[in-house]
C-alpha cells in the first residue's frame, strides 16, 4: 500500500517542508488542499515557471504528489458552470505538475433540487471535464461525501459518465457514518471505480464528528485494508485530519496503525 497525507495536517508547512516530513515519517506522497490558505503554495493562480519548478522539486524528491484536493462541486445549478471552469483550471494545474489525481465533490443538494436533477448535473459536469482530464493524464475522483456519502449515488453517476478519466475517491468514513452502510457494502459498490482513498477514524453515532486515532473510532480500517489488498489496489490511501492534533502526534501514529493492518508495520 502507498500512503499520503493531506496538507490539513500541516497547513503551516511550505512544500519543501511537507516533502521532507513525508520522507522522514515513511509516507509515499502528499495531498495538497487547494484554495485553503495552506503554505505549500500549489494553487491554480501560479504561473508556468513556478509550476515547472514545483514539478522538478517533486521529481527530485522520493515523495509524490498523490492527489490535488479541490473544493469543486456540481449539485448546485446556480454554481455548476463556475465549478466546471474551476475544475478545468485544476486539471491543467495537476497536468502541469505531473499529478495524476484530482479530488472533487458532488456537493450538497440545494433546496428544490431533486436527486435525479443532481445526478444529471454531476453527469454533465464530469462529462465536460473528462476528455480534458484524460488528455492531461489526470483522473478526476469524486469523493463519497456530503449528499453523495452513500456510494450508490456516485455509482450511478459513474455508470452514466462511463469515462476512464472519471473515478471515485472512496472516503472510508462517510459511507459508514453518514450513508449508514457497512465497509463491505460500500466496497462492493465503489469497487469498479476506486481511484483514490481517504482514511481517518472517528465517532459514528454522534451528530458532531469527533476524530479518533485509527482503531479507536467506529471505522473498520483493518477490513478496508483487507478489501483493498484483495483488488489489488495500487493507488494511495491519503489521511485527512482537519483541525485535530499536532502533525507530530498523529501522522506517525496513524501510518503505523495502517501498516500494522496490512502486516508491514
Amino acid at each position: 500500500m502507498k500512503y499520503a497525507f493531506m496538507s490539513f495536517s500541516c497547513p503551516q508547512l511550505a512544500l519543501d517542508e511537507m516533502l521532507a516530513l513525508a520522507e522522514e515519517l515513511g509516507y509515499d506522497g502528499i495531498e495538497p488542499r487547494l484554495a485553503a490558505g495552506h503554505r505549500h503554495g500549489i494553487e491554480t493562480t501560479i504561473a508556468a515557471a513556478e509550476r515547472l519548478a514545483i514539478r522538478q522539486q517533486v521529481a527530485d524528491s522520493p515523495i509524490a504528489l498523490a492527489c490535488l484536493a479541490t473544493s469543486c462541486q456540481y449539485a448546485n445549478p446556480e454554481k455548476v458552470a463556475a465549478n466546471i471552469e474551476e475544475t478545468r483550471r485544476c486539471i491543467d494545474l495537476a497536468g502541469d505538475l505531473g499529478c495524476k489525481r484530482l479530488r472533487v465533490f458532488g456537493g450538497a443538494l440545494p433546496a428544490g433540487v431533486s436527486r435525479e436533477q443532481a445526478l444529471d448535473l454531476l453527469t454533465d459536469a464530469l462529462r465536460q471535464a473528462a476528455d480534458r482530464a484524460e488528455a492531461r493524464g489526470v483522473t478526476v475522483c469524486v469523493e463519497t461525501h456530503d449528499d453523495w456519502s452513500h456510494p450508490a449515488h456516485l455509482a450511478e453517476v459513474m455508470r452514466r459518465v462511463d469515462h476512464p478519466a472519471i473515478g471515485i475517491n472512496w472516503d472510508l468514513m462517510h459511507p459508514v457514518r453518514q450513508g449508514q452502510i457497512t465497509m463491505d457494502e460500500a466496497f462492493a459498490i465503489v469497487k469498479p471505480w476506486i481511484r483514490h482513498v481517504h482514511f481517518h477514524d472517528g465517532t459514528v453515532g454522534l451528530n458532531t464528528l469527533e476524530l479518533r486515532p485509527i482503531g479507536k473510532g467506529g471505522i473498520d480500517h483493518g477490513r478496508a485494508v483487507e478489501l483493498l489488498q484483495a483488488l489489488p489496489y495500487t493507488g494511495y490511501l491519503s489521511g485527512e485530519w482537519i483541525n485535530w492534533e499536532s502533525y507530530e502526534t498523529h501522522l506517525p501514529r496513524e501510518l503505523a496503525a495502517m501498516k500494522a493492518y496490512e502486516g508491514t508495520g
